[in-house]
C-alpha cells in the first residue's frame, strides 16, 4: 500500500447514520476502557458546573493595566492547569462564526456525489474524509471531516475548497484570515507569560511564515453513542487550536487527572488549546491535553477546529531563554513535518506521541 491510499474502502458514517441501522458497525466499536462516560449532551445551564476556564479578552489590548494584567495572569492559570480555556469578546464577528458553521452544516448535508466530488487521500487529508490513520483494520471513529490549507499561501488551493453552498469559500476565506489574526494576539500572549520576548513563539513558529488549516468535524446521530467516540483521545499535535463548537449539542471532553471533563461552550467563544509544538517549545512548561468527542443519539454535531502551527520545515526545540541546567532541554528538534508524518501514520494515539519525543535522560 502506498501513502497515497486508504488501506481499505472508506464508508462515510453520515451514511451509516441515516442507514436506520440500531447497530453499529464492529469497525466502531472501542474497547471497554476506551468508551465515554455519556453527560447529557444538550446544553444545559443546570449540568455539572465543572468547565474549563472563560476568559474574557475585552481588556487585553486596551490602556488599562491592571486588566491586562489580570487577563495574562488567568491565560497563564488557564495553560498550566487545564491546557485548555474558552475566549469571549474576542474581536471576530459573532455574524461570521455562525455563517462559517451554518455553511459547513449545509455542506455536510448536500447530496453524497457532491461531498464525494472532494474525497481525500492519506497523502495530504485535503478534501472530504472519514478516517485518520492508514492502519489496516483499525477501530474507526464516529465521524466525518473536512480538511483544508490555509497558510501557507503555495498550499492554499480553493479548488479543494467546496463551492457548495455558493458562500462557502467566501466565508472560509474571511472566517481563516480573523482565527490568524486572533492565534497572533494569543500566541503574544503565551510568550509574555513565559517570561520571554512577546515575538519569541511567533519567531520561533516562523514569523510570519506560519502554517494554518482548518479541520470540519461531523459528527452523525449515533445509535450506540455509548460504545464509540466521535473522535479519539489524542492531544493536538500543532501548535494553537482554535475550536468554534456546536452552538447547541456538547461532545469535546478534555482530561483532567482521572476524569474526563465535558466542556460547556460559552455563547460565541472560542475553545483554545495547546498543542504539541507549544508543549515543545515552551520546555513543557505548557503541556498539550488530551481529549476527545463523545456523540450521542439524538443530535448530529458540527465543529471547526483552526490549527495554527509552525513553518513546517522549521526544526522545532525548546527555545534557548527556557533551557537551563536546572531545566535541560526535553526534546531533540523535529520539524512539524517530520512529526505530522510521524502522527498521520499512527492516527489518533492519546499523549503518547509527544511524549515518546522525549530526550532519553
Amino acid at each position: 500500500m502506498s501513502c497515497q491510499d486508504w488501506p481499505e474502502p472508506i464508508v462515510r458514517v453520515q451514511s451509516l447514520s441515516e442507514s436506520g441501522s440500531t447497530d453499529i458497525p464492529d469497525r466502531y466499536v472501542k474497547p471497554p476502557a476506551e468508551r465515554p462516560v455519556l453527560p447529557n449532551s444538550r446544553i444545559n445551564g443546570d449540568d455539572e458546573k465543572i468547565n474549563i476556564p472563560i476568559i474574557n479578552l475585552a481588556g487585553l489590548d486596551g490602556g488599562d493595566e491592571n486588566a491586562r494584567r489580570e487577563i495574562l495572569g488567568q491565560i497563564s492559570a488557564a495553560c498550566r492547569e487545564w491546557g485548555f480555556f474558552q475566549v469571549v469578546n474576542h474581536g471576530v464577528r459573532h455574524e461570521l462564526m455562525d455563517d462559517a458553521r451554518e455553511n459547513w452544516r449545509q455542506f455536510f448535508h448536500s447530496p453524497m456525489e457532491v461531498k464525494q466530488a472532494y474525497g481525500n487521500s492519506p497523502k495530504t487529508y485535503e478534501g472530504y474524509g472519514s478516517r485518520l490513520g492508514v492502519e489496516k483494520g483499525a477501530i474507526l471513529d464516529w465521524s466525518d471531516y473536512y480538511f483544508l490549507h490555509y497558510r501557507p499561501s503555495s498550499l492554499k488551493d480553493f479548488n479543494k475548497w467546496p463551492a457548495t453552498p455558493a458562500s462557502c469559500r467566501e466565508v472560509i476565506d474571511k472566517y481563516c484570515k480573523e482565527l490568524v489574526r486572533l492565534s497572533g494576539r494569543l500566541m503574544k500572549v503565551l510568550s509574555i507569560n513565559l517570561g520571554i520576548s512577546e515575538d519569541r513563539l511567533q519567531n520561533a513558529f516562523g514569523g510570519d511564515n506560519i502554517g494554518a488549516c482548518l479541520r470540519v468535524n461531523f459528527y452523525p446521530k449515533c445509535p450506540q453513542p455509548d460504545l464509540t467516540l466521535g473522535l479519539s483521545s489524542h492531544s493536538d499535535p500543532g501548535g494553537l487550536t482554535l475550536l468554534l463548537p456546536d452552538h447547541q449539542v456538547t461532545g469535546l471532553q478534555v482530561r483532567k487527572g482521572d476524569n474526563w471533563i465535558t466542556v460547556k461552550p460559552a455563547k460565541h467563544a472560542f475553545i483554545v488549546n495547546i498543542g504539541d509544538q507549544i508543549q515543545v517549545l515552551s520546555n513543557a512548561n505548557y503541556k498539550s491535553v488530551e481529549h476527545r468527542v463523545a456523540v450521542n443519539s439524538a443530535n448530529e454535531r458540527v465543529s471547526l477546529a483552526f490549527f495554527y502551527n509552525p513553518k513546517s520545515d522549521i526544526p522545532i526545540e525548546p527555545v534557548k531563554e527556557l533551557v537551563t541546567e536546572e531545566s535541560p532541554s526535553l526534546y531533540p528538534p523535529m520539524t512539524f513535518d517530520e512529526y505530522r508524518l510521524f502522527i498521520r501514520t499512527r492516527g489518533p494515539k492519546g499523549k503518547s506521541q509527544v511524549e515518546s519525543m522525549k530526550s532519553p535522560r
